[in-house]
């Protein structure tokens, strides 16, 4: 018996596959620290148990497959703030944004047709493209230039009769990389001109620094057609494990369409979607908050790794990760190092291996990612280690 071409084609995620590793170094008595998987140590806001906890109904039934319309409406209002009209009929409720991914890429690839996508970028891209018959096509970026992408002389070579969208993650995963509006509207006309899909992943929306701002494509009126948003709840509210995220288009036959896999899979977690609305009703103030805090998270990880003699990075303008090249030939060996024979009093570091994250084969052997998901001292610690790692590995 065989297994499908697509499966095959499909990788292990770079940023899990060294779990089990990890957990041999806990097993023999090591203090591990996580900066490899994007799970905040931020706590979810109580409203959300609140919610749940005040839920009446006798029996945890379906909900439409669009999702319950009172979480849509908190949606919707949240859009507001940002200057947007999003109706019930503009979204879809999903099972995280990898549902939401994952049925956009259904809904618009036939087999054989092209994505364009900065690498690197967040890995399960590769894995939803292919399962839909697509491929990733890369307009490939640089730590040195602090891996920007949207110029025409980039992405335009990249276009041909078989692409058919272009996937912006903005905030960037995983490298932090911001769009500027300016950059946003170019890639807005590239789509128009070459009549694309514009795949907006703003899952990191509102971790913009530096006195950037925290923008959407749907604020562009001139695409608003051929935008389709990307959505959750998972970090903008730290609560990952509730898998609720959103898919939403003003394209009216492209949700539609989009319905039909939606009603196939039944429908979202009921219960999950009552606390998010709640999460959704939150005032200003929480962003700002927890805004702040990654921003000064961020600020931790990039001094400690300043420390890193032929280190090279730049300092992220969002989200929570950071990617930069370190002076080690292979990175995978040195996390394995790291995880099997460095430790520090008994403490040792994990990270994401980078290469993972690229499309082209043999781009980034020497660079990782870090998440910036925990508190400031242990941030700065994990990088320490990093640091103390490298002195060791290269000594050896």
């Amino acid at each position: 018996m065989k297994l499908s071409n697509k499966v095959e084609a499909m990788q292990f995620s770079p940023i899990r596959k060294f779990n089990p590793i990890a957990q041999k170094a806990k097993d023999a008595g090591k203090k591990v620290y996580h900066l490899n998987i994007g799970q905040p140590d931020v706590e979810t806001p109580e409203c959300f148990m609140d919610a749940i906890r005040n839920y009446e109904n006798k029996v945890i039934a379906y909900a439409e497959s669009g999702g319950i319309t009172d979480l849509q409406d908190a949606v919707s209002d949240y859009f507001k703030t940002y200057g947007m009209n999003i109706g019930r009929e503009n979204m879809i409720v999903t099972t995280g944004g990898s549902e939401a991914l994952t049925m956009t890429f259904l809904s618009i690839l036939n087999e054989g047709d092209e994505v364009l996508i900065a690498e690197p970028f967040y890995t399960n891209y590769h894995t939803f493209a292919t399962s839909a018959g697509g491929k990733v096509v890369p307009i490939t970026t640089k730590a040195e230039e602090g891996y920007h992408y949207a110029t025409r002389e980039q992405i335009e070579p990249l276009i041909t009769e078989k692409t058919k969208a272009i996937c912006c993650i903005n905030p960037g995963n995983p490298t932090g990389t911001v769009l500027t509006k300016e950059e946003m509207k170019l890639i807005g006309d590239i789509a128009k001109e070459h009549d694309l899909w514009i795949i907006a992943d703003e899952v990191y929306r509102e971790f913009a620094y530096d006195g950037r701002e925290a923008v959407s494509f749907g604020q562009i009126a001139e695409v608003e057609d051929r935008v389709i948003i990307i959505d959750s709840v998972s970090k903008r509210f730290s609560a990952c494990g509730a898998r609720i995220g959103f898919l939403i288009s003003k394209n009216t036959d492209f949700i539609a369409n989009v319905m039909k896999i939606a009603q196939g899979r039944l429908c979202v977690s009921t219960v999950d979607q009552v606390g998010a609305a709640a999460l959704f009703r939150l005032p200003k103030e929480y962003y700002e908050e927890v805004k702040a805090e990654y921003c000064a998270r961020r600020d931790v990880v990039y001094e400690e790794l300043m420390k890193i003699p032929g280190v090279v990075g730049q300092k992220p303008g969002g989200s929570f990760y950071l990617t930069a090249k370190l002076p080690v030939d292979n990175i995978e060996d040195f996390l394995m190092f790291l995880l099997t024979e460095f430790d520090d009093n008994g403490e040792t570091v994990m990270f994401a291996p980078a290469e993972g994250f690229y499309a082209t084969p043999g781009l980034g052997k020497d660079e990782m990612r870090i998440a910036y998901v925990l508190n400031q001292e242990d941030m700065r610690r994990g990088v320490e280690l990093i640091r103390l790692g490298i002195e060791a590995y290269n000594k050896r």
